[in-house]
């Protein structure tokens, strides 16, 4: 059962370079590291046992809420605060995505 609020952040205005976005994380004393995925890659359903916090530097990814029957697609700049044990899956977009990404602990 899913009891924390999923949380998306979008980005008002032009989109932001990686610095300031890294910037926002350290700022909050989080660690994050940065991947990025081809055109198309698809993750399969799964969860974590960490909150995952999620930024996107450029491309896009749509993230499937599998037990909520939602869907999120991130933009660059857009956060996804994603909490600890909701099963997602996700696609990458057209372009390729690069993201920034910080765990925070389940408690």
């Amino acid at each position: 059962m899913e009891r924390s609020t999923v949380a998306v952040r979008r980005w008002a205005g032009p989109p932001p370079d990686e610095p300031t976005l890294l910037r926002a994380f350290t700022d909050q004393g989080l660690v994050p590291y940065r991947w990025s995925n081809g055109p198309g890659d698809v993750y399969a359903a799964h969860r974590h046992a960490y909150t995952k916090r999620l930024q996107v530097v450029s491309g896009s990814i749509r993230f499937d809420l599998i037990e909520r029957g939602e869907t999120i697609e991130l933009h660059p700049g857009d956060e996804l605060v994603l909490p600890a044990g909701v099963v997602h899956a996700a696609v990458v977009g057209p372009a390729g995505v690069v993201c920034l990404e910080a765990h925070q602990s389940a408690g």
